[in-house]
């Protein structure tokens, strides 16, 4: 969690002209991470990638299946390398995909930040704070508070930077609790 700076939830890996939720095409939803790399390392987020889904289950569907998409040659043999590891410590099949990034579109407002959307406390700060849905999605703070509430951060994690993220006593005893 330290070391990244904003995320986004959008769509990649398609042909279709500018998806929407509601015209994907053949894109897939994904989510984009900035982050810094001297805090934290590709692979330490390739390995919170791997333990965030399960990549020996097939996907259904271009929209939802399993696919890193990567920046450039070194992401995309680092990705190879933690994904042969994974294969050869569980004997599983992986069906996840390595794939260049492409084009990445962001997704409508209404699918940034799912976890701090669905606590009113939150929403309300970060509704007073941001004034307009685009400002919300690219915010560190609010990356940071869905982060914790998607349980990726300790409790010791969240304490290091939780007074950093602007939001009232309420709302942080609110993250607090919810770290892992």
């Amino acid at each position: 969690m330290d070391g990244v700076i904003r995320t986004w939830s959008g769509y990649a890996g398609g042909t279709t002209a500018n998806p929407e939720y509601e015209n994907l095409g053949d894109h897939t939803e994904t989510v984009m991470v900035e982050y810094d790399p001297e805090k934290v390392s590709y692979g330490d987020l390739l390995e919170v990638f791997w333990t965030s889904h399960n990549p020996a289950s097939p996907s259904w569907s271009a929209q939802y299946r399993s696919v890193i998409f990567t920046a450039d040659e070194d992401q995309r043999k680092a990705a190879e390398r933690s994904a042969a590891k994974l294969r050869a410590d569980t004997g599983a099949k992986i069906y996840t995909a390595i794939e260049p990034m492409g084009e990445f579109y962001i997704a409508e407002d209404y699918h940034q930040k799912h976890y701090v959307r669905r606590d009113h406390v939150l929403m309300r700060e970060y509704n007073e704070m941001y004034a307009t849905g685009a400002e919300f999605a690219s915010s560190p703070s609010a990356a940071k508070a869905n982060g914790i509430l998607a349980g990726l951060a300790t409790r010791q994690e969240a304490e290091k930077f939780i007074s950093l993220l602007g939001l009232s006593e309420e709302a942080r005893e609110r993250l607090i609790i919810r770290a892992r």
